[in-house]
């Protein structure tokens, strides 16, 4: 089952996404770690934190989640 995070907007960056998420205490830590360990973005491999997440993209992060972006209403 994926958490749903909603989002305002048409698009949310993958490192603006990981920060909402509150997993890493600074964007520092979130650059590295999609550096050296990087993310699944619906089953890919995805280490860019500017990668841009849709409605309905799913995101897996190793040992946190598996998250999936949704609109707000």
């Amino acid at each position: 089952m994926h958490e749903e995070v909603k989002i305002g907007t048409d698009y949310i960056t993958l490192g603006q996404l990981i920060k909402l998420l509150n997993i890493f205490d600074s964007g520092g830590m979130v650059k590295a770690y999609l550096q050296d360990v990087g993310v699944m973005v619906n089953s890919e491999k995805e280490h860019r934190r500017g990668r841009k997440l849709y409605p309905n993209d799913v995101v897996e992060i190793e040992e946190h989640g598996s998250y999936i972006v949704k609109k707000e209403a």
